[in-house]
């Protein structure tokens, strides 16, 4: 547990976990934290589990569960160079983080020394009319990069801002601005984004293999492919807000397979869609877009779960030592500070299993989606949930590793300590 920031945290990022042949002494994750005191938080976790043993440290607690400390897991430090809230994070490599923020910048951080390498500078948006209702101060439009998206090749990112109803494609190589793609009116109707809507896109996500994105509004989300054409778009019934979206192989037992993409909606659903099926639209419809095929259910009003799912997780248990090989671990994170565990088959989202439950009524207000995944656990934690990151992790490690262990992190100006004594030296 760390006490990370003064304010309401926003936003999480892990950097991807070490391979289980990894050569590395003590296998490392870094925890990067954005929050809306304009910090970004840093961390080193150990990527390996612990053991339940007497000897390590525990939290007090007032509960009848034990909490463990690993003595692994410390601060690295904080970051201060943005000027306004941290609204996303992402850890393209082991070796960059990515944070974006409300000053409309999005800068690129080495992780050896956390020094900044670069910054990417978003124009900020023309005001054009303001809401009756707006009570932002004069000259304080809404301004600022909502999220951002890496494509696999790591050599361009995709970014959606406030008060801009486009997105804005970015050249990783030179860090300027490769092209601006306006949403149109069409796609606009096609997720119900009226006149007195933002339009502006609130999520947006690449898929694995770099060959389609989806960009997430208010109420629904629009898949696009590589040449930027809508392909198909989502959105939920019964109507629902949507807070969250990723991309998961339905396959977990090969890395080629078909991808789904997994959307968490304000009535407690995670819903996985098929973007490869789609649906034509009724005559009477407001946009010629094809609605992408709902595939599967998680949670809801049906399962008695219907608080807001604000963020979520899925693990593939792929290459676990324990448990089926095939199957998913679904983590979600709701605002009454409920963190659920479930286990899905990998077959059910396959369409290989037996389907789930399906309401047979033709009321619009209960959804028709087979429901998927079973509850294994749930834990309370007394406090709004905003934001989830989870990873599986290695094998334990040895205990006496742990308590002997002398490796502390030195702090951020370990090295130029050493660069000025080397200097001192040579002089």
């Amino acid at each position: 547990l760390f006490e990370a920031h003064a304010s309401a945290i926003r936003c999480l990022a892990l950097s991807p976990r070490p391979n289980a042949d990894s050569t590395e002494e003590s296998p490392k994750v870094i925890l990067a934290s954005g929050a809306t005191d304009e910090t970004i938080k840093l961390y080193s976790l150990s990527a390996a589990s612990l053991e339940v043993n007497e000897q390590y440290p525990s939290i007090p607690t007032l509960a009848g569960n034990k909490i463990l400390e690993n003595p692994k897991n410390r601060e690295l430090g904080t970051l201060l160079h943005h000027s306004s809230s941290i609204s996303a994070l992402h850890f393209p490599s082991r070796s960059k983080l990515l944070a974006a923020s409300e000053d409309n910048t999005i800068s690129v951080t080495r992780t050896r020394d956390f020094a900044v390498v670069s910054t990417i500078k978003a124009p900020r948006p023309k005001v054009q009319g303001r809401p009756s209702g707006d009570t932002a101060p004069p000259g304080g439009s809404p301004s600022g990069v909502n999220d951002f998206a890496v494509h696999p090749s790591m050599k361009l990112m995709l970014s959606v801002g406030k008060g801009e109803k486009c997105m804005r494609l970015w050249n990783l190589v030179t860090g300027k601005k490769a092209g601006v793609l306006s949403f149109s009116r069409e796609i606009l109707q096609a997720v119900k984004e009226g006149k007195w809507s933002t339009g502006e896109g609130r999520k947006i996500v690449w898929d694995s293999k770099g060959e389609e994105f989806a960009v997430a509004f208010e109420w629904g989300a629009v898949v696009f492919g590589i040449d930027s054409t809508p392909i198909c778009r989502i959105f939920p019934t019964p109507r629902s807000k949507i807070h969250q979206m990723k991309y998961i192989n339905k396959d977990p037992s090969t890395e080629e397979g078909d991808e789904l993409l997994a959307v968490s909606t304000e009535d407690g659903r995670v819903i996985f869609y098929s973007t490869k099926k789609v649906q034509k639209p009724q005559d009477d419809d407001d946009s010629p877009i094809p609605y992408a095929e709902a595939v599967a259910e998680l949670g809801g009003k049906a399962s008695g779960f219907p608080g807001r799912v604000k963020d979520f997780e899925i693990l593939s248990l792929k290459g676990e030592a324990t448990g089926p090989q095939d199957g998913f671990l679904a983590v979600t994170g709701n605002s009454e500070g409920v963190i659920r565990v479930w286990y899905v088959p990998g077959k059910d989202l396959a369409g290989k299993g037996k389907s789930g439950k399906t309401s047979k009524t033709t009321d619009e207000k209960v959804s028709k989606t087979p429901q998927v995944g079973k509850l294994l656990d749930a834990y309370e934690t007394g406090n709004r949930i905003t934001c989830l990151k989870g990873f599986v992790m290695l094998p334990s490690e040895d205990p006496s590793s742990l308590l002997d262990s002398e490796e502390e992190f030195e702090g951020l100006d370990s090295e130029e300590e050493e660069e000025s004594e080397s200097e001192e030296s040579d002089a």
